[in-house]
């Protein structure tokens, strides 16, 4: 390791919390935007809107909505 990168690494070092909770946040957005767009769970979502429609929970209006969004997600928009 060269001395000017040691003396940077010293020099950073009390931002290292901040770089920890930076790549633990980093890490969370990127589970969330798989499982958010996993075909899986899209699917499973809209099965249950299906379920909330038959069942009288919401109108056509509200699932035909609803549908396009799970769709644009699936479609990766």
């Amino acid at each position: 390791m060269g001395l000017t990168r040691l003396v940077g690494e010293v020099l950073l070092l009390p931002l290292a919390p901040v770089r920890g909770s930076m790549w633990v946040m980093e890490q969370l957005v990127a589970e969330a935007e798989r499982n958010y767009y996993d075909p899986a769970v899209i699917r499973s979502e809209l099965a249950a809107l299906e379920r909330r429609l038959t069942e009288g929970d919401i109108d056509q209006e509200t699932f035909d909505r609803l549908e396009d969004q799970l769709l644009d997600r699936l479609e990766g928009k």
